[in-house]
């Protein structure tokens, strides 16, 4: 006959706690990694493996913060509130702030908001977890490309002017902007060959950046405008 040892009621809600925290955890995971693909597939800085982490740490946190408080006390949300302050560090190192452009808000803010969907998976909350999860793909996929399609909002664009001539080509861009009541900031200029190329950031709408671009091409002083959307823009 094989002894059993008795299981005490700690041992018990200790093992039940253990299970509930592994799928609070495994909630997290998934709901910060379903952002961090729409972020990787976007080639963010915040990517998969940041977001997951970010959301599960935050769902930890969460669970520890009623764990290390103890029966006694009644405040169990201390550990938890200092969650908010760290995120906000952390999604300050995300903003990028250039002569004439900000850069990263919205990675920033996403953090800020998965840092709040891995607390509401860690309090057990995965309806409201699931329902946040889906509201910011929507913004982030969705509401984008109805921005672009509207036309009023503004975005940054990288302008790359060739030529044979600098001065000549650089006074027929000032031509161009100084038309449009646009500043010229010029952010690299360099040599290859015989031929100059230029490179600067304007930041317009989509119909005010197609006809600038046309204007620029239109120029006898340029042999050569390419466009295209900034890499580190949101």
């Amino acid at each position: 006959m094989i002894a059993t040892l008795p299981i005490s009621f700690s041992t018990i809600e200790q093992m039940a706690f253990s299970q509930g925290t592994t799928t609070r955890l495994l909630m997290a995971c998934a709901m910060g990694g379903l952002i961090g693909v729409e972020r990787e597939w976007r080639h963010k800085a915040s990517g998969l493996r940041t977001n997951m982490l970010l959301c599960m740490g935050c769902a930890l946190f969460t669970v520890l913060s009623v764990v290390l408080a103890g029966p006694g006390i009644t405040d169990k949300s201390r550990v938890a509130s200092n969650i908010v302050q760290g995120i906000g560090f952390l999604g300050a190192g995300l903003i990028l702030h250039t002569r004439s452009r900000v850069l990263g808000l919205t990675s920033a803010a996403t953090v800020f908001v998965v840092a709040s969907i891995g607390m509401a998976c860690g309090a057990g909350l995965y309806v409201e977890a699931a329902i946040a999860t889906a509201i910011v793909l929507i913004a982030l996929r969705f509401i984008g490309l109805l921005e672009a399609r509207s036309g009023w909002k503004r975005f940054p664009m990288l302008y790359e002017v060739r030529g044979l001539d600098e001065k000549t080509m650089l006074a027929a861009i000032l031509v161009v902007l100084d038309r449009e009541h646009l500043r010229l900031n010029i952010m690299k200029k360099e040599k290859l060959g015989e031929l100059e190329r230029v490179t600067f950031a304007i930041s317009a709408s989509s119909a005010r950046h197609k006809h600038l671009l046309g204007e620029l091409v239109a120029s006898d002083a340029t042999d050569k405008v390419v466009a295209f959307r900034d890499e580190e823009e949101d």
